[in-house]
């Protein structure tokens, strides 16, 4: 389907980042996010439930359960079409027990319910997934209403198989490039995706180990995640949380991500992102927490971030703008966030917060190069900042593209292409003793950042 057309060649931008951060105990409940509520209606009362058990899944871990678990989702479908119901839903029960699968398909009306105890296991090989790279899931909904996971349960992509040599700094991974089924070193299947749906749920279930990206919601309407629990091995790369990638009106609350690569990560490949609430989650990686890109050919607009808390991560809030899309009406509040540097082969030097626009090569369109943000605001910020590691410092990291690794000193807030800043009630304290090359609490040029009001801003020494 074609996207919207293409952006206007600047970046015209109204990011309002709100920041109070404060200490764990001292959290207010949560607050109803100002703007733009996300229209995700949950599924209609369940027409029927059926068990794959009822269709032959042996539930051993060993045997293939794809055939019975597939009935059993058909019959389940079939059975929302006899209800006539519009919204109504079907629930596939998956018992106590280890289900080994190759890739299945939601479809309409289905929701898979993985009980507590049941595990469904991905497949390891590459016969177990479709010819197609790009439909390469675990579990797959495509062109699906009211669909969605549940039940207490794991679904497990056995990313460990997937490792070629362990390694602390950087697992290296297979890549089933070597089959030519697809390019690049990052040929592995992903855990669960759905692709252009309607009121898609995703609660109450652990997503665990998965080989690739975890949870891809790809041009999607109306989707609710919510207490789920995102568990990827912390050396592993491009083990992303949830990408969410040209889809409208989400919401995420309530999760918790504990993963090697991206955890929350808006994306724009071939259409626009509307419309992202994303409240009260724990978040730690080795990569950016949360990351507006790199993808970004059509616009982000009316994004939410609100009580994240963000633990010893290699990067903090990252906005990496490299093809050209616009970023429109983004709100950062109450966010908690520490970072902490792990090694090179990680994009990041553990900012706290990074705001970069630039393009990513020369397919990249003009507005990469001359990209402009505006009205952009942090209140009530709080950083202590200390040096606890020997990694040499003077280095800023654009990857992916643009200027690579450039020589620079870092600072808690890098930001550029900016127009109209506002800073509020912020207080930097910095270690007392020399921090070498990280001492910095702003970078900007004033040639990139204009407009600029600082109020009650301070920074200052403590004694360690």
């Amino acid at each position: 389907m074609a996207g919207p057309p293409p952006p206007p060649p600047l970046l015209r931008s109204a990011l309002r980042l709100l920041f109070h951060v404060l200490s764990f105990t001292q959290w207010p409940s949560p607050t109803t996010p100002p703007r733009l509520q996300s229209a995700v209606t949950p599924p209609a009362a369940a027409a029927a439930a059926v068990s794959v058990r009822d269709f032959g899944a042996a539930g051993d871990g060993r045997c293939y359960d794809t055939a019975a678990i597939q009935a059993a989702i058909d019959a389940c479908h079939a059975s929302v079409l006899a209800a006539a119901a519009p919204g109504c839903t079907c629930r596939v029960a998956f018992p106590p027990g280890k289900y080994l699968t190759k890739t299945v398909r939601l479809r309409s009306g289905v929701v898979l319910d993985i009980e507590s105890g049941a595990t469904v296991l991905g497949g390891t090989e590459i016969g177990d997934y479709p010819a197609e790279s790009d439909r390469w899931y675990v579990i797959l909904a495509e062109g699906a209403s009211d669909v969605g996971i549940t039940g207490g349960g794991v679904v497990d992509g056995q990313g460990l198989k997937f490792v070629r040599r362990f390694d602390e700094r950087k697992n290296v991974m297979v890549s089933w490039n070597e089959t030519r089924a697809c390019l690049g070193d990052e040929c592995r299947p992903r855990l669960v995706g759905f692709i252009g749906c309607t009121n898609v749920r995703v609660w109450n279930v652990t997503l665990n180990q998965p080989a690739y990206w975890c949870l891809h919601i790809v041009r999607c309407v109306n989707t609710s995640i919510h207490d789920v629990s995102i568990y990827g091995d912390f050396n592993t790369p491009n083990n992303d949380g949830i990408d969410i990638e040209d889809s409208n009106h989400t919401v995420i609350t309530r999760c918790k991500i504990d993963t090697g690569d991206d955890a929350i990560c808006p994306k724009t490949s071939t259409g626009p992102l509307y419309n992202l609430t994303a409240t009260d989650c724990w978040i730690r990686t080795k990569s950016s927490a949360i990351k507006l890109g790199s993808a970004s050919w059509f616009d982000f607009r009316g994004l939410v971030f609100d009580n994240i808390t963000i633990v010893d991560s290699h990067r903090g809030l990252g906005v990496q703008i490299r093809d050209g899309g616009n970023v429109d009406d983004i709100t950062f509040s109450n966010i908690k966030i520490t970072t902490r540097y792990y090694d090179l082969s990680w994009w990041g030097r553990a900012e706290p917060i990074y705001i970069t626009t630039c393009p990513r090569d020369s397919r990249s369109k003009e507005g990469s190069k001359g990209g402009l943000l505006s009205n952009l605001r942090f209140s009530n910020v709080n950083v202590t900042y200390k040096r606890w590691t020997n990694y040499r410092g003077g280095l800023v990291d654009y990857r992916p593209g643009c200027q690579g690794l450039v020589k620079h000193s870092m600072a808690g807030i890098i930001m550029e292409h900016i127009k109209g800043l506002e800073i509020e009630n912020v207080n930097m304290r910095w270690a007392n003793r020399k921090s070498g090359q990280w001492d910095n609490p702003l970078d900007f040029r004033p040639s990139t950042v204009n407009g600029i009001s600082f109020r009650d801003f301070r920074s200052d020494l403590y004694s360690q």
